[in-house]
């Protein structure tokens, strides 16, 4: 009975031995496997920064190529020439072709033909009056 229960003892101790250096192998195992998932992360990490890195220089090379020139010298038209506004020719042909045209409408039987009549003779008139005190203007201007 005392071999018997030393042969127990040791199949015991023999698998409490075995059991142990299997969890141990199992622990080494599951940490080189998290080590490669971890690495794998880490390449995939890498590999997006690389690409973002790229992204952003061309980027910036298309940022260079768009840049202008804000300090050039900028040549300065003249001035144009300020307009005067209407000659008095053309503000009597205006007002006389108006005044013509009412007064031809008002006297005349014939109220469309009189304002027209009216209108032509008005506008002549009045551009004749207007290029006359222009030329008296200029006249003036210059003395």
């Amino acid at each position: 009975m005392k071999s018997l229960s030393i042969i127990l003892l040791v199949f015991v101790f023999g698998a409490c031995q075995k059991q142990q250096n299997e969890e141990i192998s199992r622990a080494k195992q599951a940490s080189i496997d998290s080590m490669k998932t971890e690495i794998n992360r880490q390449k995939v990490i890498d590999s997006m920064k690389l690409e973002m890195a790229k992204i952003e220089e061309k980027e910036e090379k298309e940022r260079a190529q768009h840049v202008t020139v804000v300090n050039q010298p900028v040549a300065v038209a003249a001035a144009p020439a300020k307009k005067k506004g209407w000659s008095g020719a053309a503000k009597g042909a205006v007002i006389g072709a108006g005044v013509g045209a009412a007064t031809g409408a008002i006297v005349s039987k014939k109220k469309g033909q009189g304002a027209v009549i009216g209108g032509i003779v008005g506008a002549g008139v009045g551009a004749g009056t207007g290029a006359i005190i222009d030329d008296s203007t200029k006249n003036k201007d210059k003395k």
